[in-house]
């Protein structure tokens, strides 16, 4: 059988990590994406030979362009691009410095939006593939998030119109949108308002990013054929606005 290729941006820790181990184990080459790598993945993807990690600055179109050349002179295609990479930076709006809503637009959308226009082109001359964007639950609005919650707001409208775009070359673009998750980000957090995050969800519990990989799982999987531009939940039930703080 022909391998699958698969790409994962923002590789190195939390829900990137969990994905791109998920994809791996499912069969998937996988290009781990990052702009740094903390974690050590470059040395074991060079231990396992079953993927490879690969620097790129994603809010940068040079930086995009030339690892899609490399992702075509050496694997000729690409199945699955989860365009995992984002950052935030809170504050309530009158103590934000435009030089951070700048940079969470510029890496959360327009790094989005440039991942998936390359990754667009190589799927439709294939006719195929698979794009899924991490959105977030927070697109919906969180107060002191108006520049994460507007880049989010931004990748799921962007998801909707490449389904559009990309239907009919058998591409499916859709989103994840995931809650509270139990992260590195999250664990920095206060234990009393990690305790309040959790009474405010229906479940009472936080999500892992092995929720999110099992999600993303769901929707790479050339059986899931007729499933585009939607964006599916992984938040414990938060968006249907119940126990909401």
């Amino acid at each position: 059988m022909e391998r699958k290729i698969a790409v994962v941006t923002g590789a190195s820790k939390g829900i990137g990590k969990a994905i791109s181990e998920r994809l791996l184990s499912e069969g998937y080459f996988t290009i781990l994406v990052d702009i740094d790598d903390e974690n050590g993945i470059k040395l074991e993807s060079e231990n396992t030979g079953k993927s490879i990690y690969y620097n790129c600055d994603i809010s940068k179109e040079n930086s995009v362009l030339d690892l899609f050349r490399f992702i075509k002179k050496k694997y000729g295609k690409l199945d699955v691009l989860v365009n995992n990479a984002g950052i935030i930076k809170d504050n309530m709006i009158w103590k934000m410095p435009t030089e951070d809503f700048d940079k969470v637009v510029e890496i959360n959308l327009k790094g989005c939006w440039l991942m998936c226009k390359s990754a667009g082109i190589m799927m439709k001359e294939k006719n195929n593939g698979r794009i899924i964007n991490i959105a977030s639950r927070a697109w919906l609005g969180n107060k002191g998030q108006s520049n994460y919650a507007a880049s989010k707001a931004g990748v799921v409208s962007l998801t909707r119109v490449l389904a559009l775009e990309l239907g009919k070359y058998n591409v499916l673009v859709n989103a994840i949108a995931p809650g509270l998750i139990d992260t590195p980000l999250t664990q920095k957090l206060p234990e009393n308002v990690i305790e309040n995050l959790i009474k405010a969800q229906p479940t009472k519990s936080m999500g892992t990013p092995k929720n999110i990989a099992q999600t993303v799982s769901f929707l790479a999987n050339p059986e899931t054929e007729f499933i585009t531009g939607q964006v599916i939940y992984v938040d414990g039930g938060k968006n249907i606005g119940s126990n909401m703080v």
